[in-house]
């Protein structure tokens, strides 16, 4: 049985980890600053152990992202997951501009709600970036940072300089384009046989939310994650776990060893025959990565 704030295609997805996750998916209104009314935020709790885990998905994305990574995290440690505001399942309310500094209050609000106690931050791609920026502005929240090939040492979206009428909402129909997602998801992974159609419904299902194209329009006009400053960086002081994968041709590769110069306490690790998402391409070295972390 599938949450009913869920689109409906969700009933084609055929992997099991898939419908596993997406049948766990909970959603809570979160009170926050930015709005009278409460936000329907949608996450995924499953585990114990004494110091929990969030994680944090990438771009245009949901916590569909970490669904081979979390059994294999929860089996032996407390694990949250969560949309981040503007994108997964997460209500998108109208009058909230989508900028990094909402998606900040929206996610410490979450924390304090459900979880209030220091977590291990891990975030992918851009939720690498969302998470340096929340170690950053809360770091009596984050007892240790894990980055999954991360953003936040280059730009922003290309899709910014088409974010304007009536290009904003072309760009994203483009974006929304089956045939384009399909390209991405190739390009994401080193071994392309991961690009499956349940793979590709993972990384579209969220598109059917109300005001998506509004929300993610609104999130691009804003800048989103501008690169951080070695200054910056160097104001982490919570041990960092540096996670990439060898065959990364959504970022490359050449931010993995600029994060582990920048940050203190950090260390690197490559994860062997992997592209841009390990936690789905390599789910296990991934996890046993974390966990030992």
């Amino acid at each position: 049985m599938f949450p009913n704030f869920l689109p409906d295609s969700a009933t084609n997805l055929t992997e099991s980890t898939s419908i596993a996750l997406i049948q766990s998916i909970e959603r809570i209104a979160i009170a926050t600053p930015l709005r009278d009314n409460a936000i329907a935020t949608t996450y995924v709790n499953q585990g114990s152990g004494s110091t929990p885990l969030l994680l944090l998905h990438g771009f245009d994305s949901s916590i569909l992202e970490f669904r081979r990574l979390l059994p294999l995290l929860a089996a032996q440690q407390e694990t949250w997951m969560v949309d981040l505001l503007g994108f997964g399942f997460t209500e998108r309310i109208p009058g909230i501009k989508f900028t990094p500094t909402d998606i900040k209050t929206h996610l410490y609000h979450f924390w304090q709600t459900l979880i209030n106690q220091p977590v291990i931050l891990v975030g992918a791609s851009m939720g690498g970036a969302a998470a340096i920026d929340f170690t950053l502005n809360y770091p009596q929240v984050v007892k240790k940072l894990v980055l999954i090939d991360s953003a936040g040492l280059t730009g922003s979206s290309p899709l910014g300089k088409f974010m304007f009428p009536p290009l904003d909402y072309l760009a994203t129909e483009f974006l929304r384009n089956p045939k384009v997602r399909q390209s991405i998801s190739r390009t994401a992974y080193k071994d392309k046989n991961f690009a499956s159609e349940d793979a590709l419904l993972c990384a579209a299902l969220h598109l059917e939310m109300p005001d998506w194209h509004k929300a993610l329009i609104a999130f691009t006009k804003s800048g989103g994650y501008q690169p951080f400053k070695f200054k910056q960086l160097g104001k982490i002081t919570q041990p960092t776990l540096v996670l990439w994968g060898d065959n990364d041709k959504i970022l490359g590769t050449k931010d993995a060893p600029r994060f582990k110069r920048a940050i203190p306490h950090s260390q690197l690790f490559w994860i062997e025959n992997s592209g841009h998402i390990p936690h789905l391409e390599k789910p296990q070295i991934t996890a046993e990565k974390i966990l030992n972390f």
